[in-house]
């Protein structure tokens, strides 16, 4: 197996192992809404359920609706994401990685939302008054994936053969 499979297997196993782990943990430890302080005044690990997608976007919405225009999207992500990963070059492993990430994330959020019809959210960051929305170890991984990725086309560097 060459070294982007590699990169691409292992990322995507390691992102979804530890993202769903976390949140079996988080579901069978703590109670909805409860909030245990890690760093005062920064952050907390505080249990919520996110139906909707980033900052509540769609919370609101018919719960049928919801669910299937958020499991729609995500196959659609995934397909995409499956698709350009095979097509990027082979030395292209930093872009990889953060397809991986990215595609690691959005299969983790999908299984909580076939599983669950929402989102297990954890991770709880603030300063004083200034609250960042809860989020997991899915979102962090799409959003360093993004970030990855933003890097690369910055660089201006031709991702497919």
């Amino acid at each position: 197996m060459n070294r982007k499979y590699t990169i691409f297997s292992l990322t995507l196993i390691i992102v979804l192992l530890l993202d769903q782990v976390t949140k079996i943990f988080i579901n069978s430890s703590f109670v909805l809404y409860e909030s245990l302080n890690i760093i005062p005044g920064l952050f907390n690990i505080t249990y919520i359920r996110n139906p909707g997608a980033a900052f509540g976007f769609l919370a609101d919405a018919d719960p049928m609706f919801r669910s299937i225009f958020f499991i729609a999207v995500s196959i659609v992500a995934v397909a995409i994401i499956v698709v350009v990963i095979l097509k990027i070059k082979a030395d292209e492993l930093l872009s990889t990685f953060g397809l991986s990430l990215i595609l690691g994330g959005a299969l983790g959020n999908l299984i909580d939302r076939i599983r669950l019809g929402e989102v297990i959210d954890f991770l709880d960051f603030y300063l004083g008054s200034y609250h960042w929305p809860a989020f997991n170890l899915a979102d962090s991984a799409i959003s360093i994936g993004a970030v990855l990725l933003i890097w690369e086309i910055m660089r201006k560097k031709p991702l497919f053969d």
